[in-house]
């Protein structure tokens, strides 16, 4: 078990600077939706009240993203640009919270 999870570890460094040029590309990018509303759906922190709901969905339960809820960001006046990068950003900072808890708790059971 400790050699499965030192590779682990070793894969997790090696894809560390691929992961820092994807994190600084979604949230510091050339973007249609302004980076400090990516930087705070990427960290779990508040967005404006027309974003709240999508971006709680896709950061918790991102099968449940309907179509209708697509809509509903369009009828607020939201672009399809705009929530795709909502949605990359949400969905990156949430599985990258998710992938580092789990390497933690692997740790803790050292």
């Amino acid at each position: 078990m400790v050699n499965d999870r030192s590779a682990m570890k070793r894969v997790r460094r090696s894809y560390d600077p691929l992961i820092e040029r994807l994190r600084n590309r979604v949230l510091d990018g050339p973007g249609h939706l302004d980076a400090a509303v990516r930087i705070a759906a990427y960290s779990g922190e508040p967005v404006a009240e027309d974003l709240t709901n999508y971006v709680g969905k896709v950061r918790d339960h991102a099968f449940k993203v309907v179509e209708a809820d697509v809509l509903e960001m369009r009828t607020a006046g939201r672009s399809d640009d705009e929530i795709f990068e909502l949605t990359i950003a949400t969905a990156l900072g949430a599985g990258l919270s998710r992938l580092d808890t789990a390497l933690q708790a692997m740790e803790q059971e050292k």
